[in-house]
């Protein structure tokens, strides 16, 4: 065999035409094939392209997998490229190969250019070695898989099929081959243009890679029986636009539009060949965060009790729906409820119900966090239940359940999260969060409080504002000293000697991530202080510098704190407003544990 090499400054040539068409006169572009591998447990394959000087990240469509396993195509081999794709893939470019010629099989070593010198001749030449030709990427197959391959005929496809994560809404004609992983209900909704109908399906490719497709209109009552669970489809002539975080249940940067020209097929005996449901699970304990938020969360846990049906009369249209409460643990120990609606709570939830003592594990996709309870679950239109799945979090769920689990005690995530001030310093370490959570999001509380729980310092109490007001001893509402003598209360009407003063505290907090303005008032406002109202007035009105010592103690004092976030109207404009609901000293002990238990889950994630 006639010697061969790459083409110098290939990868050069290909980062300044990252979208050759037909017509563009490109020079010869080849590479050699370094760390092939497969994806996942799909069809395709990953490799880095080198032209011995530089290297990119490339994919091989599926299309080529039986000339992998065939073989011809292998690690250190040669690949002449007719025709690709640059995509962005995470921020990082992706050389997306759709069309290709096998130059040479495996060389001896990877081919390294002189970075240094631009003449051709630079480049080191090596033969192929002929003794490895025999090696094929099926034995990449048998050490990744532990089988060898499945034959080539499987995928013998004659259109050109477009993995997800090369998509982008500039690209023209595609084709996708993908699986139905989880399909929402149809919908109606009225705007400024009228009324219409929408639904949502997700769909999951054979590398792993998801998107959501939206349809209205007539493409959804078209599409809406012909997108069935679990079927793989071909889907081509539909559109690409940015994701809508608000409304995005998948992770991908795009969203896609089908319409009534949109075309779907059946892709007939190719189910086994794409990935199921993709699941990114969040444990009980630290759903905290995402409470009232727009973020859709999934979930796993064992089944700890089920609740009958009952019936719901929904206000916005009157409309009667079923309802049904479950509760999960997890191995963090804390249980929540998930109320599941409509058909999954007649139908999945009658199944959980059947088998309820058997203490089922359900993994379950995108489910709305809600404060009913301090913290809970709610299932929405496009919410999917798998009943013990098998996967492998689910299979450590239930060892953990039956070696431990069934035996220890369990409390629930809401337990001491909700609005009453009677939370201990328990209830800080359940769903904390940095100031900049609560700064960074000013949608916060927009339709209801929403809690958090925050470590930080006292950084600044304004000495010249209103720390309190005069109140009634009876009903603690604001009095107004009466003609004469005494005070008068609008509550109770009636005219008093005597009043208490109670705290109006507005102070700023900062942590590592920021700070913060929170009002405080008379029991939560004392324990910061360290004194009652009454006392700090004394200070107030003294000569001295009493008062102003009093309040410099208070600043740079850790404590945890219990807040609900809000929003007030002020001047016609909204405004977050933060509110201390209850505060406890620092107990570093228990803080250590909490933070040495947070960084063991993070290392446990990696």
């Amino acid at each position: 065999m006639a010697a061969k090499s790459v083409t110098v400054d290939a990868i050069s040539t290909i980062l300044a035409n990252p979208s050759p068409d037909s017509n563009q006169n490109l020079p010869e572009i080849v590479v050699q094939v370094l760390d092939l591998s497969r994806i996942g447990s799909g069809k395709a394959y990953r490799f880095t392209a080198s032209d011995g000087k530089r290297k990119i990240k490339a994919l091989l469509q599926s299309t080529f997998t039986p000339d992998i396993e065939a073989g011809k195509i292998q690690n250190f081999g040669l690949l002449r490229i007719l025709d690709y794709a640059l995509n962005d893939v995470r921020s990082e470019k992706f050389l997306m190969v759709s069309k290709l010629e096998v130059i040479a099989p495996a060389l001896e070593a990877e081919i390294k250019n002189d970075v240094g010198s631009g003449d051709e001749q630079s480049a080191i030449i090596l033969k192929p070695k002929q003794e490895f030709v025999a090696k094929s990427a099926a034995q990449i197959v048998h050490e990744q898989r532990g089988n060898a391959a499945a034959p080539a005929a499987r995928m013998a496809i004659s259109r050109r099929v477009h993995p997800l994560a090369s998509l982008n809404p500039y690209q023209g004609n595609w084709t996708i081959k993908v699986r139905l992983t989880n399909k929402g209900n149809m919908r109606t909704y009225r705007n400024a243009k009228g009324e219409g109908c929408v639904f949502n399906v997700e769909l999951t490719d054979e590398d792993g890679t998801q998107i959501q497709a939206t349809m209205f209109n007539e493409a959804a009552k078209k599409f809406l029986e012909i997108f069935q669970l679990g079927k793989v489809y071909y889907i081509s002539k539909g559109t690409l636009r940015v994701a809508n975080k608000q409304f995005k249940t998948v992770q991908n940067n795009y969203e896609m539009t089908l319409n009534e020209n949109s075309l779907v097929e059946v892709a007939s005996d190719e189910e086994t060949f794409i990935p199921e449901t993709k699941f990114d699970f969040v444990s009980i304990d630290q759903l905290g965060p995402y409470v009232n938020g727009k973020e859709l969360i999934d979930i796993i846990g064992v089944v700890q009790n089920v609740s009958s049906t009952t019936s719901i009369r929904r206000k916005i249209d009157n409309e009667t729906i079923a309802k049904r409460d479950i509760t999960i643990a997890d191995e963090s120990k804390k249980t929540v409820v998930v109320s599941l609606w409509n058909d999954l709570a007649t139908d999945i939830g009658q199944e959980l119900l059947d088998i309820a003592d058997k203490s089922p594990i359900v993994a379950i996709k995108a489910l709305k966090v809600g404060d009913f309870q301090g913290v809970s679950l709610s299932t929405i239109s496009r919410s999917a239940i798998q009943i013990n799945p098998a996967s492998p979090e689910a299979n450590k769920l239930r060892s953990w359940f039956d070696s431990e689990g069934k035996e220890a005690p369990m409390v629930s995530i809401g337990s001491g999260l909700g609005p009453s001030p009677n939370g201990g310093p328990r209830s800080m370490f359940s769903d904390r969060v940095s100031l900049s959570h609560i700064t960074a999001n000013p949608s916060l509380g927009s339709e209801k409080p929403v809690f958090f729980s925050i470590r930080a310092y006292i950084s600044f109490v304004k000495p010249d504002q209103t720390l309190w007001y005069r109140a009634c001893k009876t009903c603690n509402r604001k009095v107004t000293e009466a003609m004469g003598s005494g005070y008068w209360c609008e509550g109770c009407q009636k005219n008093e000697g005597e009043c208490n003063l109670r705290y109006i505290l507005a102070t700023k907090v900062s942590d590592a991530s920021g700070e913060a303005w929170v009002s405080s008032f008379n029991q939560e406002a004392e324990k910061i202080i360290g004194l009652p109202a009454e006392e700090l007035d004394k200070l107030k009105s003294q000569e001295g510098e009493e008062y102003q010592l009093a309040l410099k103690q208070v600043t740079w004092v850790p404590h945890l704190f219990r807040v609900s976030v809000a929003q007030n109207e002020y001047n016609n404009e909204k405004r977050q407003r933060v509110t201390v609901r209850s505060v406890a000293p620092v107990d570093f002990a228990a803080e250590s544990r909490f933070l040495l238990e947070d960084i063991s889950k993070m290392k446990s994630s990696q």
